[in-house]
């Protein structure tokens, strides 16, 4: 099939079928279709036979089909076969940053959330050797899902022929202009975005407050460190979309609704419903309570004789069953607690158990990459951070290596935090990568030094979520999760942290 019979209707690869052309330019177009196998509705970009970067399109889609973060477009296949060429990639359902700002700049901390999302989702990328370079209003979607979706990671960038000697700080800039559309509802940028253009002040962009009443004053010093790269407030420019993540890092996010696994109250009421026209019958008593009155109540009450005599005689009768039932359950109250031994009652409450102790989260003042033995003494420590961000998405990982042994060129590498003082620790758990392979050990102690860390848990073969509790009592300010042995990546070795949660004994 050549690329100049593309048309509504055609199917590619067996299982896509092209149904509606969403937009077209350069040679690039992009089609809603449909997953014949998987029922479901797909992006598919398809390209005109004199497209001239089909090798280059095709090539960023693959690399950027594996990453794993959700909040980056997912990418299920790109071929350039037999004269065809497409990506396909999931259709994203919702509205755009544009949509959203069509009536006006939304709400500071709505936007500087959806933003933040962007830049944590790019940072990820960004370690993976990734850029997008094509940061606009169209590009960030809050989905009909209720999440943050960034399309056109790498693959817009290799369509349009779009690249820079920097490609760090151009993306951490396109954050800035990001943040500062959301906060303003203008545009601070030369490309026509469907946004009014930022208005200027001596040729100089006005910043977010200067546009906007009510722009809060940190999130106008995060737009023009990382838009302006200019240092505000004591700090330094947003160079990289790391910093813009860990600046936007206090932003507060949606939440889900809180999950509960307590069994549901029971309906009842303690004084009678108020107002007419209601049920007067009480509450429907739980069956063990019910039980246990049907077995010491009086029977239930014949029906009512009709003449005077025989109701006098049925009140006596009544009156005698009730005071005999009260005797006995007086009686049998008074043996039990005669044949109770002295002391028990005492005994007792005494001996209760007391409650147990509940492990209590503690937060870590910092992170760092933590490479002693190496020759940097550095770890990535621009994406530490993202291990204690407490979203799973997010990661810091260590070098590749060449062997599972660190390349025998040190002992161990791994991801120090800062408590900030002294404290008691009851475990770490450690959210680590599928890969199985790792061995971690837990090192605490109250210097960030390596001779100062004692190694207080070990766990080898490990995957997944890690528990490593210490076997005694253990204290520190520094908490270490080192690596002695990496688990396979890409051809390669490379330990990584999605999350770690530091548990402190709780009260009892």
């Amino acid at each position: 099939m050549s690329m100049s019979t593309v048309e509504p209707g055609t199917r590619l690869a067996d299982r896509f079928r092209l149904e509606d052309r969403v937009h077209e330019s350069g040679g690039a177009t992009l089609w809603k279709a449909l997953d014949e196998i998987l029922a479901r509705p797909v992006a598919v970009h398809t390209f005109t036979p004199d497209f001239s970067r089909v090798q280059e399109v095709v090539t960023a889609a693959r690399q950027a089909s594996r990453l794993t973060d959700p909040r980056l477009t997912q990418v299920f296949d790109a071929a350039d076969e037999d004269g065809t060429a497409y990506v396909v990639s999931e259709w994203v359902s919702g509205e755009s940053l544009l949509d959203l700002l069509e009536s006006g700049p939304v709400e500071p901390e709505r936007g500087a959330a959806l933003v933040a999302e962007a830049a944590e989702a790019l940072a990820h990328a960004h370690t993976a050797g990734l850029t997008h370079l094509h940061l606009t209003p169209g590009r960030l979607v809050w989905t009909s899902g209720g999440t943050v979706k960034l399309l056109g990671l790498a693959v817009d960038a290799a369509i349009l022929d779009l690249s820079s000697e920097d490609p760090a700080r151009e993306d951490a800039e396109g954050l800035g202009r990001l943040l500062y559309a959301a906060l303003t509802g203008h545009w601070p940028g030369d490309l026509d975005c469907g946004l009014p253009a930022a208005p200027l002040d001596d040729g100089k962009i006005c910043t977010p407050r200067q546009v906007t009443a009510g722009v809060p004053g940190y999130l106008d010093a995060i737009t023009c460190r990382a838009l302006l790269q200019e240092p505000r407030r004591g700090q330094p420019p947003l160079a990289t979309p790391a910093d813009v993540a860990e600046a936007l890092a206090v932003v507060p996010r949606p939440a889900p609704a809180p999950v509960t696994t307590a069994p549901p109250a029971l309906n009842l009421r303690s004084e009678a419903p108020d107002g007419l026209g209601m049920s007067t019958m009480p509450p429907r008593m739980p069956s063990h309570l019910a039980h246990q009155m049907a077995m010491t109540s009086p029977p239930p009450l014949p029906p009512r004789p009709q003449s005077g005599a025989a109701s006098k005689i049925l009140l006596t009768v009544i009156v005698l069953l009730v005071m005999a039932a009260v005797g006995v359950g007086a009686w049998t109250v008074g043996k039990n607690l005669g044949n109770t031994p002295r002391g028990v009652a005492e005994s007792g409450a005494a001996q209760s158990p007391s409650p147990s102790r509940k492990p209590v989260t503690v937060k870590p003042v910092s992170a760092a990459g933590f490479d002693p033995l190496g020759t940097d003494r550095a770890e990535k420590p621009e994406i530490a951070p993202l291990a204690v961000d407490g979203k799973p998405s997010t990661d810091w990982h260590t070098d590749s290596y060449s062997s599972a042994d660190l390349g025998r060129l040190k002992d161990g590498v791994g991801l120090i935090l800062d408590m900030g003082k002294p404290v008691p620790i009851a475990d770490v758990v450690v959210s680590l990568g599928n890969a199985g392979g790792s061995t971690v050990q837990l090192k605490v102690g109250d210097a960030a030094e390596l001779s100062s860390l004692k190694t207080v848990a070990e766990k080898k073969g490990a995957s997944g979520s890690v528990t490593l509790t210490p076997e005694k009592a253990t204290t520190g300010q520094y908490v270490l999760i080192w690596f002695t042995r990496l688990p396979p990546y890409n051809g390669q070795y490379r330990g990584t942290i999605y999350d770690v949660t530091v548990h402190s004994p709780g009260s009892a």
